[in-house]
């Protein structure tokens, strides 16, 4: 027999603003436990060392997690240039320097090469995985990591400051599956001087922003209390980039039931992702076509 879950049916979004030295999964438990939720999840890792937006779902907002991890996303970053590390990030070791510092002019030059669709190596130390294991396990092991690239759309990378010669802050906006540390590296070698990641913080991602977010000594304090309740977005925050299609009555119970269903389509066209609702309730996620909403996610609310 299956084990049941224990917490509370709650749905919804809870935004926060993860400090430094935690990953992104003890932060989703922290919210679980806070709110005393039976189901949460996030959408989009962010390492350890990063800082900013994690948006963690209760419920059966996690049913609409992967339209978030969809979405574009925005950082802000600083570079040391100079040096390469094994991780791209200063929590590796440095392996390479150069004397070389480029001037702000050749920077800026150099940013309109990663905008639009690009093709990534991702970091050896990262999630990427090889022959079924996680390529940061064999890097660890000392092993000889070679991954392949992959596409990656950036909206847009912007010069933001340079506080000193060795130091660079930028912001990028881009698609998923982006790796900041990949952009510090490759634009450290195009500028011949080397480059990893010091600093990142991801300052909205998706309908998401800052001003949403919560921080992990607010949740500490508000756990278990009507209080963070209160903090809690729609479960439909996370539908924003599709649109909303009203249904009847007799749509809405076609739709519970998994079936397509009838929904008035006024801002979709053929073959759109959508979401339908019922009297301000959302019912499912789907594909339009011809009047219906064929279902791929259902809520169960």
């Amino acid at each position: 027999m299956a084990r049941r879950k224990n917490g509370r049916d709650i749905h919804g979004w809870l935004i926060v603003d993860k400090p430094r030295g935690l990953t992104s999964t003890a932060v989703v438990n922290k919210v679980r436990w806070a709110l005393a939720a039976k189901k949460a999840g996030h959408a989009g890792t962010l390492d350890p060392e990063a800082t900013g937006i994690l948006a963690v779902a209760l419920g059966e907002a996690t049913k609409t997690v992967p339209y978030v991890t969809d979405a574009l996303k925005a950082y802000e970053f600083e570079v040391r240039l100079g040096q390469s590390t094994n991780t791209d990030d200063a929590e590796g070791e440095v392996i390479v320097t150069s004397d070389t510092r480029p001037s702000d002019d050749a920077i800026r030059a150099a940013l309109p090469g990663f905008e639009g669709d690009i093709q990534q190596v991702p970091p050896a130390f990262s999630a990427v995985k090889i022959d079924g294991e996680r390529a940061y396990a064999k890097a660890r092991a000392g092993e000889d990591v070679t991954l392949s690239a992959r596409p990656l759309y950036v909206e847009s990378l912007r010069f933001l400051d340079r506080p000193d010669n060795d130091h660079l802050r930028l912001e990028l906006v881009c698609g998923k599956g982006g790796y900041v540390r990949a952009i510090a590296r490759d634009l450290g070698e195009l500028l011949g001087c080397k480059g990893h990641v010091t600093a990142l913080r991801r300052i909205w991602s998706g309908p998401f922003e800052l001003e949403d977010a919560v921080t992990m000594d607010q949740i500490e304090t508000l756990a278990k209390q009507p209080e963070l309740d209160e903090k809690l977005l729609d479960l439909t925050a996370g539908l924003t980039d599709l649109p909303e299609l009203p249904t009847t009555p007799e749509g809405a119970t076609r739709l519970r039931n998994g079936n397509p269903g009838f929904v008035v389509a006024a801002n979709a066209e053929f073959g759109d992702l959508a979401w339908a609702s019922y009297q301000g309730e959302p019912i499912a996620v789907g594909t339009y076509k011809a009047g219906e909403l064929h279902p791929s996610r259902v809520f169960r609310l």
